[in-house]
């Protein structure tokens, strides 16, 4: 018969025990929880900065556009303007000669009287007909010349208030721009210095939550960064790589967002080592592609991804000699496995 009485360590045990529970921090279902004290709100910060950015500039460009093009247009009316004047002056100028020609020929003389006096009093008839023709003619030219020339004036005038009203609203985006480059400045800062600290332990923190672009893509096959400068290539040598440099790397601020180039299956995130911060995608073919030197990720190990989704933002993190993207293509998912990613995005219709 077993004896109802508990061992007098099992409740001290049990009480140890709650309390480790209750000390364990409570994750978020799909989610790492974040480690090394950094702050996942940052990096979604950075995100909306980075579009913010990114709209008031394509808003300033077309705003000069359109200021080039009103100026422009400005600029025609006022040539044409000067063409009407000098058009008028020639008119004034022939009306002067007309007046000056009739006085010569007898003009302050009244018609019946010349043509009593006349040795041809038809010839001097059709002269006189043929000079108020000419006159009728000049004075409904001048006439037309003055109406165009005031609404050319008008033209002008409101063109060029425009074009102003246009450069004052330039000036207004630029403000609102340099504001938002200053806050995403700063955001970067603390972004790269919360993945300088994941790297520097190992421990990456869990991936962020990023609100994907409004954008929708109907290629199987994407650049992996929008706006970006390439640098090193596959196979360039240097004092920075033991051998050739394994893949090909985008030069883009600090929290650019990263896409994944094509649909498939996240296989690492890993933290630390001459990468840094680095995603691998298994795709389908057989292919893997690599994203190192990242400042946060935005996808788990296991998550499906699709063409051009935001799965991590660029940084510098690791060996690394400024902000980057370090991009490669593999046969297998482990270094030493790689490929020219130029040629091969290329093949698949993604021209860098």
């Amino acid at each position: 018969m077993r004896s109802s009485r508990r061992p007098r360590w099992l409740v001290p045990a049990l009480l140890c025990a709650l309390a480790v529970l209750a000390a364990r921090p409570t994750e978020t279902p799909g989610r790492s929880p974040a480690r090394g004290g950094a702050d996942p709100g940052v990096s979604a910060e950075v995100a909306r900065l980075y579009e913010d950015a990114a709209t008031a500039t394509r808003q300033y460009e077309e705003g000069r556009r359109v200021a080039r093009a009103q100026r422009k247009r400005a600029d025609q009316l006022d040539r044409q303007l000067d063409r009407e004047r000098r058009q008028l002056a020639v008119l004034q100028e022939d009306l002067g000669r007309l007046a000056r020609a009739q006085y010569r020929s007898g003009g302050d003389v009244p018609l019946s009287a010349r043509v009593l006096l006349g040795d041809d009093p038809e010839e001097l008839v059709r002269g006189q007909r043929a000079r108020k023709q000419a006159h009728t003619a000049l004075s409904k030219a001048i006439s037309r010349s003055r109406d165009a020339q005031a609404r050319l004036a008008a033209d002008e005038a409101r063109a060029a208030a425009e074009w102003k009203a246009l450069e004052q609203r330039n000036a207004e985006l630029v403000v609102v721009k340099k504001g938002i480059e200053r806050k995403l400045d700063e955001a970067r800062r603390r972004l790269q210095t919360q993945a300088d600290s994941s790297a520097a332990t190992g421990a990456c923190r869990g991936a962020v939550r990023l609100d994907q672009p409004d954008r929708s893509f109907t290629r199987a096959w994407v650049a992996p960064v929008e706006r970006y400068q390439l640098s090193a290539r596959f196979g360039s040598g240097g004092a920075r790589w033991a051998n050739r440099h394994t893949g090909q790397d985008f030069a883009v601020p600090i929290g650019t967002p990263v896409r994944s180039v094509g649909g498939g299956r996240v296989v690492r995130v890993s933290c630390g080592g001459a990468f840094g911060i680095q995603i691998v995608v298994a795709h389908p073919g057989g292919y893997y592609t690599q994203y190192a030197h990242l400042a946060s990720v935005a996808v788990g190990k296991g998550a499906a991804v699709v063409p051009g989704q935001w799965i991590g933002q660029a940084g510098t993190t690791g060996n690394s000699t400024g902000p980057h993207l370090h991009f490669e293509v593999r046969v297998t998912p482990e270094l030493g496995s790689g490929v020219d990613p130029v040629p091969w995005l290329a093949a698949r219709g993604v021209h860098l």
